[in-house]
C-alpha cells in the first residue's frame, strides 16, 4: 500500500513540475533550468512506476534509489531558481516541501527492504 500511496505522490508531483515547467516558460520565459527541473521532477513517477514492477528486491532498490537521486537533482533546481528569483518563497516552499516527503517515503521503502533483505542473525 505503501508503493501506490508513493506511486500517486510522485504521479501528483509529476503534475506540479510540469504546471510549473509551462509557468516558467510562459511567464517567466526560463527555458533551460525548467527543462532541466522537468526532467528530473517527472523522472521521480517514472521510476517509482518502474520499481512497482521490478525483477527483484534489489531492482526494486535501485531503481527507488535512482528516484531518491532525481529528487535531489529537483530540489536543487529548485533552489536554484529561488535563488534567481524566477520562483517566489512560497512556491519554492510549497514544492520544496512536497520533495521533502517524497524523498522521506522513499527513503524509509529503501532502508526497510534492504533490512528485510538481511539474514535474520
Amino acid at each position: 500500500m505503501k508503493d501506490n500511496n508513493l506511486k500517486n505522490k510522485s504521479f501528483l508531483f509529476a503534475i506540479r513540475i510540469v504546471k510549473l515547467f509551462q509557468f516558467m516558460q510562459s511567464e517567466k520565459k526560463e527555458y533551460v533550468l525548467s527543462k532541466q527541473l522537468l526532467r528530473c521532477g517527472t523522472s521521480i513517477g517514472a521510476m517509482v512506476s518502474e520499481s512497482v514492477h521490478s525483477e527483484s528486491k534489489a531492482d526494486f532498490i535501485h531503481k527507488l534509489a535512482i528516484a531518491q537521486k532525481e529528487i535531489n537533482e529537483t530540489i536543487y533546481w529548485l533552489e536554484l531558481l529561488k535563488a534567481c528569483d524566477y520562483l517566489t518563497k512560497e512556491q519554492f516552499e510549497s514544492m520544496n516541501n512536497d520533495s521533502i516527503e517524497l524523498i522521506k517515503i522513499i527513503t524509509t521503502i529503501i532502508k526497510n527492504t534492504k533490512n528485510n533483505l538481511k539474514p535474520n542473525t
